[in-house]
């Protein structure tokens, strides 16, 4: 930003306001001192632009920002929001990013891609599942991620992307949660990616190569020797990469030429097979295949100077070397036969390898087509000296092993920051490459399964053919172009892996969205990720130890399917919100296919291993909740932002429809708190009592008012929804403040009222305190506020509660081990007496209190039959409480009721009468008050006025009223002027008396609250029958009822 422009220090009383009050006419700026006007002025003469002269000092003019607009340079991968780390670079001088298309996104993308799996297993596969069922798999897969590719084009085009490839694109797409879950799951991706290429390398060195198979002379089993030297391995690697990527780098165009000769080799191999098929024999036990080694002449007997002498094949089934020894039964029975490993292209052997040839761990590579005698009550013996099958193989296994060898398609976007036109190169490289490797994987099962034969594909190690690559058998000019070829290859894939994981992790962890992961974001002084090696490494090392490629292969390919996953759930997202800014530069999406990829790769998850995919969800929502309730809050204009906007609007319309039914009805709650002088709340445990309530959750508003205007009074308004969000944040109520400036709190509160909430989620229910100085002179207008917000609610059909004495009552820290939350029920209002107790006792704090309902019987009523009544009701409401009926019979009015009523009236009189200033009215009622407080005479009632009048309705109440009093006043105001008066004075007397004996030790009392007076003049005494009503109660919970039922005894 610019500097903003500057305000005179004295404000309104400044100098420049001083005169007639116009600012002078040389300054175009109407609040800028007179030093700078000159300088301002001279500034942007001649500019042509006097009309935005005011705004040039906080909104630059275009033609000074569009060079750097246009210029834009990506960031180094891992650093911070490209919007804040502008400040930082600008002492550096960065390379111009100098990759194109070729270099920077196709070729590295097809060296991610061809790798281990294709020389180590694809003939496995396609000897295993078929030709078409291994065609299936490829296609399958190479669909998912050409889809993905098409999701990522669109995500990557739309905008510029800085380095740090899927995870920004995820993160920025989906939000912080979902961008650190997929992240982490990238990351962990990539990681056991590195311990497969390692595996796969040391696969190669020991069946292959063979150099060394002793360490110490000590005899290690495959296992244990993968292990070991693929620790060595490891620790090498991470070596490298520790001392410096730049090797790396240099390196990688080597790898990829070894990967690329590698394929052509295969690709001159199949030709050759047209044209002269290569000898690699091999040796057939009946139908079953034999391991190689031990023998070199595959037969039992060889005619040898006129005589027949047995072979090193039969002295390993037999226990001597002539001819009348004692063989193996299968041995005995069968003949042993030689077929040609590699028959040819044109040999037709593709019929025979079309279809699946699944096998049980244990189980005989055999050929298909040839007969053989076994007596199956004879137990197999020699059965190491025939090549068996591994591993239990099965549909979902070969999935599961084949899906990473089509991941690496992240490779150009990983690579963004170097390339010279990223929205350009990406979509092009990225797809051009899958279609090449989608087309050689394809091509290749159709290849395999012409040129090889059946038996030959299924032996994984090629222990049938002296320990060879299967695929190497079929290269041409030799085996060892495919052996060196693909150990370059594997090291090289490796390398990168452990090259990119810790950078990734880097990235994520310099976003900050995960706090335990910030340490991993340091490094040494040129940035490399020293900690974050140290993690991947270690990481890299469990998949070692597991020691198998094929077990190893579904974890990573878990952790891949997840990214492409949410690459096209955020691409989908994107296009059906329509958000404003997704204008995507590729043109060749459509959210139908972006839902296609991600159906695909949930599917291909469970296909893999369901248990794999449930442990991949577990992590990733595990993190996703960490984030949520740990990570730093981060606003990226996400897409689960624009969803959160979309469900709330069409649930906001779907409200429109109607009001809620009586079984989803459920207190939405306006609160409305005063605040004092310098905006602090007032009542903060209105705020601990609203957190009780919501149990129920719905919506909460908490709204206050503020006098002024709003331009004058915005910064008051400000602090005072600070106060709001502050106070919410720490009693734990969710839900949203507003703050409203008024001429008068009247008026702002009823506002607050009127357009609190939005359509159909708006507040049915008002929470206010009650005013307890309302006696007090000063806090007059307080006290008939509030009987305006009780008429207001009641017009409005909104429930109302007034918790009385609100500083008595519980916080949330604090716990009731005993004690009843008692219910008044004295008149129907809806049923919200009996909600509030039930929602209350869902929370901590009112949970171990029991439920008592009280309702009155007069004089008419079967006390006995309502009880009965009362408990079917609570039955079939389905809550738990204890009933009891209190009779009130019809009593004559007590000298104290009159006495009390006339007290009341005599001072509204009196202030009415002698218009008295305000500092005598406070001298006039508090003599009455103090006078008051003497000896009454309750039970004479004929020494009081008796005379009724109603002409005139009651004033402002007092208290009490001694006979004294009334003899000074007899001759004006002695006569009880309105009756109705004295009944009502009455009830609330009779009523507390009962109240306070039933209810006196209870924790709560809720009763119903008396509607207020429809005229004016009798608020006073509205006031003062609820305080004789309430008097000596500890808490009190008035409820008024909105006019609708809201609990229901139906399910």
């Amino acid at each position: 930003m610019l500097n903003n422009m500057t305000d005179t220090e004295e404000g309104e009383g400044g100098p420049n306001s001083q005169g007639d009050g116009n600012p002078k006419e040389s300054s175009p700026f109407i609040n800028s001192s007179s030093a700078s006007d000159v300088e301002k002025s001279q500034q942007y003469d001649g500019k042509n632009m006097a009309l935005f002269e005011e705004e040039m000092d906080n909104s630059p003019m275009v033609s000074s920002i569009l060079s750097s607009l246009a210029n834009y340079s990506n960031l180094p991968q891992g650093s911070k929001e490209h919007e804040e780390a502008e400040n930082e670079e600008g002492d550096g001088v960065s390379k111009a990013p100098s990759l194109g298309t070729l270099m920077g996104v196709y070729l590295p993308c097809i060296q991610n891609i061809f790798g281990v799996i294709l020389f180590l297993r694809m003939t496995w596969m396609v000897g295993i599942g078929g030709v078409f069922g291994s065609f299936f798999i490829v296609f399958m897969c190479c669909s998912t991620t050409m889809l993905t590719a098409i999701s990522m084009s669109a995500i990557a085009t739309n905008g510029v992307v800085p380095a740090g490839g899927s995870y920004y694109m995820i993160s920025r797409s989906l939000g912080p949660e979902f961008g650190g879950a997929v992240g982490i799951c990238f990351y962990l991706g990539t990681t056991f990616a590195g311990a497969m290429y390692i595996l796969g390398a040391i696969e190669l060195l020991l069946v292959k190569i063979q150099a060394i198979v002793f360490i110490c002379s000590v005899p290690f089993t495959m296992l244990n020797n993968m292990r070991v030297y693929g620790t060595i391995v490891l620790s090498f690697m991470a070596t490298v990469v520790f001392v410096g990527v730049k090797y790396v780098n240099k390196l990688a165009l080597v790898f990829l030429a070894c990967v690329i000769l590698s394929i052509l080799a295969v690709y001159a191999g199949v030709i050759k097979t047209a044209i002269e098929p290569p000898v690699f024999p091999v040796c057939i036990l009946g139908n079953r295949t034999l391991i190689s080694k031990g023998f070199d002449v595959c037969a039992k007997v060889i005619e040898q100077d006129n005589g027949t002498i047995t072979t090193k094949l039969w002295r390993i089934f037999c226990d001597s070397e002539f001819l009348n020894a004692t063989c193996d039964e299968y041995f005995a029975n069968n003949n042993v036969s030689e077929i040609q490993g590699i028959p040819g292209v044109t040999s037709g052997i593709l019929a025979e390898n079309l279809f699946g040839y699944y096998l049980e761990k244990g189980d005989f590579l055999e050929k298909r087509g040839l007969s053989a005698v076994q007596d199956q009550e004879v137990p197999i013996t020699n059965s190491n000296r025939y090549v068996l099958a591994d591993i239990t193989s099965f549909f979902t296994l070969l999935v599961g092993i084949y899906f990473p060898s089509v991941t690496g398609i992240m490779a150009g976007s990983n690579r963004s920051g170097d390339l010279r036109n990223a929205q350009r190169s990406i979509p092009i490289g990225t797809i051009a490459a899958i279609t090449t490797t989608s087309t050689v994987y394809m091509s290749a099962v159709v290849l395999f399964g012409a040129c090889i034969e059946g038996v030959v594909l299924r032996d994984k190690f090629g222990e049938g053919v002296n320990g060879n690559l299967v695929i190497g058998t079929l290269a041409w000019p030799s085996p060892w172009v495919i052996v060196i070829g693909s150990f370059f290859s594997t090291c090289g894939a490796g390398l990168q892996s452990l090259t990119g994981a810790p950078r990734l992790l880097q990235a994520i962890s310099r976003d900050s969205v995960i706090p335990f992961l910030k340490v991993f974001g340091q490094g040494k002084a040129n940035g490399e990720p020293t900690w974050a090696l140290l993690l991947t490494a270690s990481i890299c090392e469990i998949g070692i130890i597991i020691a198998s490629l094929d077990a190893v292969a579904p974890i990573l390919s878990m952790f891949f399917l997840m990214c492409y996953m949410f690459v096209n759930l955020a691409c989908a997202l994107q296009t059906l919100l329509r958000t404003p800014n997704w204008r995507p530069r590729f043109k060749f999406y459509h959210w139908a296919l972006s839902f296609l990829g991600m159906s695909l790769c949930l599917s291909l998850m469970f296909i893999c291993s369901w248990y794999y995919a449930i442990v991949a969800m577990v992590i990733a929502t595990c993190i996703y909740k960490y984030i949520e309730f740990a990570g730093a809050e981060k606003e990226w204009g996400d897409g689960i932002r624009g969803i959160s906007l979309s469900a709330a609007r069409y649930a906001l319309m779907r409200l429109e429809e109607g009001p809620p039914h009586t079984k989803n009805w459920r207190p939405q709650i306006l609160v409305l708190l005063s605040m004092d002088a310098e905006q602090n709340v007032e009542q903060p445990r209105l705020l601990s009592l609203t957190n009780q309530l919501k149990a129920g959750k719905g919506l909460t508003i908490v709204g206050t008012s503020v006098v002024g205007t709003f331009l004058n009074n915005h910064a008051e308004a400000q602090k005072a929804e600070q106060s709001l969000r502050k106070l919410m944040e720490t009693e734990k109520v969710k839900g949203f403040s507003q703050v409203v400036i008024s001429s008068n709190l009247r008026d702002g509160t009823s506002h607050l009222i009127q357009v609190g909430g939005l359509g159909g989620l708006k507040h049915n229910t008002v929470l206010v305190s009650w005013p307890r100085t309302w006696k007090q002179p000063e806090d007059n207008l307080r006290f008939r506020n509030f009987i305006e917000v009780v008429r207001e609610t009641t017009a409005a059909n909104m429930a109302l509660l007034v918790p009385k004495n609100i500083a008595a009552y519980p916080s949330n820290g604090e716990r009731f081990t005993e004690g009843h939350i008692d219910v008044w029920w004295i008149v129907h209002d809806g049923g919200m007496l009996m909600l509030l107790p039930f929602l209350l006792r869902q929370h901590k704090v009112w949970r171990k209190c029991k439920m008592r309902i009280f309702t009155v019987a007069q004089m008419d009523d079967n006390s006995i039959q309502m009880k009965k009544d009362l408990i079917t009701f609570l039955y079939h409401l389905r809550i738990d409480a204890e009933v009891e009926v209190v009779e009130m019979h019809d009593s004559d009015i007590s000298a104290y009721t009159y006495e009390k009523t006339l007290v009341m009236e005599q001072r509204s009189q009196i202030l009415k009468q002698m218009h008295l200033t305000k500092n005598e009215m406070e001298r006039e009622i508090q003599s009455i008050t103090d006078s008051s407080r003497g000896s009454i005479r309750r039970n004479n009632p004929s020494n009081l006025c008796s005379q009724k009048s109603t002409d005139e309705p009651a004033g402002v109440s007092v208290e009490e009223k001694p006979e004294e009093e009334c003899n000074h006043y007899q001759r004006l105001f002695c006569p009880v002027r309105n009756q109705s008066n004295v009944r009502r004075m009455h009830t609330a007397l009779r009523l507390n008396e009962v109240i306070m004996k039933k209810s006196k030790e209870a924790k709560l009392v809720l009763l119903n609250m008396p509607g207020p007076p429809k005229n004016r003049m009798g608020e006073d005494n509205y006031m003062e029958f609820l305080e004789v009503l309430t008097e000596g109660l500890n808490r009190v919970l008035l409820v008024r009822g909105g006019g609708r039922e809201v609990i229901t005894i139906y399910s």
